[in-house]
């Protein structure tokens, strides 16, 4: 049986290979995606976001339990900084959500460096997740900031942390975070200033441009599993907005021509390079380019002439 119809049937262990074929060889697992890509598309993605130490990785673990509880086929995909050395997910497989046991599939990637805040492999782990019967994903992101917008890219709900304190700090939220939050969430929200947190949230919301869905502004304890349920309620009802607004197919489309236009683009980057080293002439630009008698664009347009 192949990898494809193994994960199709729900073996665990050629899902865990095929993540980690996709993260470290990933033409290697091209033929996987494209056996399962027929059965990818379903259920929910929920991205969660926000600063370090906001909480997250506690949110995401108290929701899978709510999710759970609710009848949920729950994974868990979390982005991690990369190993300087190595290249693979620092944390590795977080010891605080491994009390889940089987009932979770919970998977680190790494972000090797990839702006954003998400893996280079992050659309085909999910897309693989999908195929062996997940119908719940909490994708966790690295927590860098401003960069986290590509989040919205990949996550049907975007889940937005904070925690109080943050004072002027909050208006740094209108340069993108606001934008692609569909729920914000105040977490540990017992610390004092959570009530002004939340209604200046709330004002910067209100005064943002009109939308068919109303963000709305929760607070939680995740630590003491309160605000869970309430939150896992937004989402579902987000979900239901979501499928029946008419802009739907739209958005399909969109997300289809990203992911193509990604394919192409690393499928050409292998192509150039590669015949570029096979001339002999990869190491010769590279030593131009460091020693700035030739600027990368240029440089890139002379490689990609030459491979044509």
């Amino acid at each position: 049986m192949s990898m494809g119809k193994s994960i199709l049937a729900g073996d665990r262990r050629a899902l865990a290979r095929a993540l980690t074929l996709v993260e470290s060889e990933p033409r290697a697992a091209d033929e996987i995606i494209a056996e399962v890509y027929p059965h990818t598309g379903h259920g929910i993605v929920v991205g969660v976001t926000g600063a370090p130490g906001v909480g997250k990785s506690t949110l995401v673990d108290k929701l899978a339990g709510q999710f759970l509880a609710r009848g949920r086929k729950v994974g868990i995909l979390a982005v991690d900084p990369s190993s300087p050395f190595t290249g693979g997910a620092l944390l590795g497989d977080r010891v605080r959500m491994e009390g889940r046991g089987s009932e979770v599939f919970m998977r680190s990637l790494a972000s090797r460096g990839h702006l954003g805040g998400l893996a280079r492999a992050t659309p085909r782990a999910i897309q693989l997740l999908q195929a062996f019967g997940k119908d719940l994903i909490l994708l966790e992101t690295v927590g860098a900031g401003q960069s986290e917008v590509d989040v919205m890219g990949f996550a049907d709900t975007t889940i937005v942390v904070v925690v109080p304190g943050l004072g002027d700090d909050v208006q740094a939220f209108k340069a993108g975070i606001l934008e692609i939050g569909d729920i914000f969430v105040v977490n540990k929200s017992d610390r004092p200033g959570a009530d002004q947190t939340m209604r200046e949230l709330r004002q910067m919301l209100h005064m943002g441009p009109a939308r068919t869905w109303q963000p709305p502004v929760l607070a939680a304890q995740a630590q003491q599993d309160i605000g869970i349920a309430e939150i896992a309620d937004a989402i579902l009802r987000h979900s239901e907005v979501r499928l029946s607004d008419p802009e739907q197919s739209a958005r399909r489309v969109q997300e289809a021509e990203r992911l193509v236009r990604d394919a192409l683009a690393d499928q050409l980057v292998q192509r150039v390079v590669a015949r570029s080293k096979a001339e002999g002439n990869w190491q010769e630009v590279l030593a131009a380019v460091a020693e700035r008698r030739l600027d990368p664009v240029r440089a890139a347009r002379a490689l990609h002439a030459e491979a044509e």
